[in-house]
């Protein structure tokens, strides 16, 4: 079954790594769920309660689970690609959409996996749909103006100021889909 996009992002709802184990998909659904229930007077949403609901199933069935992240990634490469012609990713606007694409990537994994925050070259050049060394003025200028830090093995983090810049750049654009922060859009690891 081919969809051309994910209606919604399962991990994102629950606000989870997609490398979560079902231990912690259980619990994060538990609490959540129960935080959301339409019984709970002081913080019900029904419509989020259904949305925890339906993700919790896909995700803690280990089949449904295993079809939904072949069709998430895909998903995610497609929502995370920035450029659509080779050309279109030079020039001043380029260079501007690659760091905002490298930030927003940056800034939603720390948002999901906290534990495991960093995004590899290899994960940027895949999701942002740029090559590698096409990437290494965005990556040297976020780098040096302290937005984000390289650590082990090539491994990415978004700093405290790169946050900010971020949520900045999220605000002025929210119509952009790559900052976008929808209620359905996470990365596959």
């Amino acid at each position: 079954m081919h969809h051309t996009a994910i209606v919604e992002d399962y991990y994102e709802v629950l606000q989870i790594s997609a490398n979560a184990d079902p231990d912690t998909i259980h619990r994060v659904y538990r609490i959540l769920a129960q935080r959301y229930h339409p019984d709970n007077a002081e913080t019900c949403d029904p419509e989020l309660f259904h949305h925890l609901t339906v993700a919790y199933r896909v995700l803690s069935d280990p089949e449904q689970r295993a079809a939904y992240d072949v069709e998430h990634r895909a998903s995610c490469r497609r929502a995370w690609k920035i450029f659509d012609q080779s050309n279109s990713s030079q020039g001043v606007d380029g260079e501007k959409r690659k760091r905002q694409g490298i930030l927003s990537l940056l800034y939603k994994k720390r948002l999901a996996d906290p534990e495991q925050p960093h995004v590899t070259l290899r994960e940027f050049e895949n999701l942002l749909g740029v090559p590698k060394e096409h990437l290494q003025f965005a990556l040297w200028y976020l780098l040096q103006g302290e937005f984000i830090q390289r650590g082990d093995s090539g491994r990415h983090v978004i700093t405290l100021k790169g946050v900010d810049l971020a949520e900045e750049m999220i605000s002025a654009r929210p119509d952009w889909t790559p900052l976008a922060l929808p209620a359905a859009s996470s990365m596959a690891a």
